[in-house]
């Protein structure tokens, strides 16, 4: 990508409104554009990054044995009727419409019910059994109050899991795989590290359901972690009774702020029953559907990186969700920089590296060398008269501050 065609620019300064630093420096650095309170659209820059996470994800529900599908935005009232889900005393962030007759409809907030409807027409038998359907799709949440940047929003991007088991014992085989899984996941876009499973209350449906917190002085929520055991709990139930079923003691536990990025959830039969998906075992009698449910906000993720992953001059990517692998830079206009920045850019292409080449005209290396910063792309290459003398690009990763000249014909082999 060329830098001098972008149609978004970088921004100095922002409304003061926005409060979280993932929103200050990714509506700075052209990720993202605020249409309202708690909506937000996503640029190149950004989406590149979301692609990134989406992509991660995807690969990891299809090693589950995950199908994926893509199911409707818009919802009839009466399935939810059914689980009882569609009253606002029940569930108090739908968003809700009417259609030109009159009738009701409703933007998902989540699939469950949906999702197990649909299986009516294809799950009768033990048979058709373990299933595990996922999507990444839009969803809609009327929060009260829309806060934390890209963290919680109205309309956002999830993945949403679903598994449909025989039986207690296969499905919690399949929810310790996945929780493995998400595990490897934030390994994979960098915020393995600060991430822990935790131990939260599974509400009506089980004793205990898991999050997966990363520590942020950002986040909403406080945790208390065994960093030994790689495991916290939440302090909603930060109980003598539950710790000690845990295995957890007080003094191996350290207090934080951390920011929910996933959550897994055991189902049981509640909404197979309310929506008769069942199925007939081998000995012929008629079983309700065993249930979980596993999310992911790909965004809530991004947002998460950037509030961890920053200092004083910008955002500092990962580079595995990266938008681009390198930042190569022309400084000075002569014809023989312009020449060989042009030839640099179209070799490093077609050796599959992701080249963000600032071309731009009329502007600093100080300007182009701070918006670099701000972006946060991995690595910085600058070429000019002074390194082309030696056949050299100079090469600075972004979370460092020492710079080093590279062979050309090196660049690959140093930044991959």
């Amino acid at each position: 990508m060329r830098q001098s065609q972008l149609f978004t620019k970088t921004i100095r300064e922002i409304k003061s409104e926005e409060g979280s630093t993932n929103a200050k420096l990714l509506l700075r650095g052209g990720f993202i554009h605020k249409e309202m309170a708690g909506v937000y659209s996503f640029l190149p820059f950004g989406l590149r990054v979301m692609n990134k996470i989406i992509g991660i994800i995807r690969e990891e529900m299809n090693n589950l044995s995950g199908q994926e599908v893509f199911l409707t935005s818009l919802q009839d009232p009466e399935v939810w009727k059914k689980s009882g889900r569609w009253d606002d005393k029940v569930v108090d962030n739908w968003f809700k419409s009417k259609l030109v007759n009159e009738s009701e409809v409703g933007f998902a907030n989540t699939h469950e019910e949906p999702l197990t409807m649909l299986l009516r027409d294809y799950i009768s038998s033990y048979r058709d059994l373990p299933k595990y359907i996922y999507q990444i799709q839009t969803k809609f949440r009327n929060e009260k109050r829309a806060k934390s940047g890209i963290m919680r929003t109205r309309e956002f991007i999830m993945k949403d899991l679903y598994s449909f088991n025989r039986n207690e014992k296969e499905f919690r085989v399949f929810y310790e795989k996945c929780a493995g899984v998400y595990m490897r996941i934030f390994d994979r876009v960098g915020i393995g590290k600060l991430t822990f499973r935790t131990f939260a209350s599974g509400g009506s449906f089980s004793e205990f359901s898991d999050e997966f917190q990363t520590i942020s002085e950002a986040g909403e929520d406080t945790i208390y972690v065994d960093k030994k055991k790689k495991i916290a709990i939440n302090k909603e139930i930060y109980e003598e009774g539950i710790l000690k079923k845990l295995g957890l003691k007080k003094d191996d536990l350290e207090e934080k702020r951390a920011i929910e990025v996933g959550n897994i959830f055991p189902l049981g039969t509640k909404y197979s029953q309310a929506l008769e998906l069942n199925y007939r075992d081998k000995d012929g009698s008629k079983k309700p559907v065993i249930m979980g449910c596993y999310g992911i906000g790909p965004a809530r993720v991004m947002g998460a990186i950037v509030e961890i992953f920053n200092d004083e001059r910008g955002i500092i990517w990962p580079k595995e969700v990266s938008p681009f692998a390198v930042h190569l830079i022309q400084i000075e206009d002569s014809q023989k920089v312009k020449k060989a920045a042009e030839k640099i850019y179209q070799d490093l292409q077609k050796q599959n590296i992701e080249v963000l080449y600032d071309d731009r005209t009329g502007k600093t290396a100080g300007e182009k060398f701070a918006d670099c910063d701000l972006i946060g792309i991995p690595f910085r290459a600058v070429i000019s008269e002074k390194t082309l003398v030696k056949s050299c690009i100079e090469i600075k990763k972004r979370d460092g501050k020492e710079m080093k000249l590279v062979k050309i014909s090196q660049v690959k082999k140093y930044i991959c």
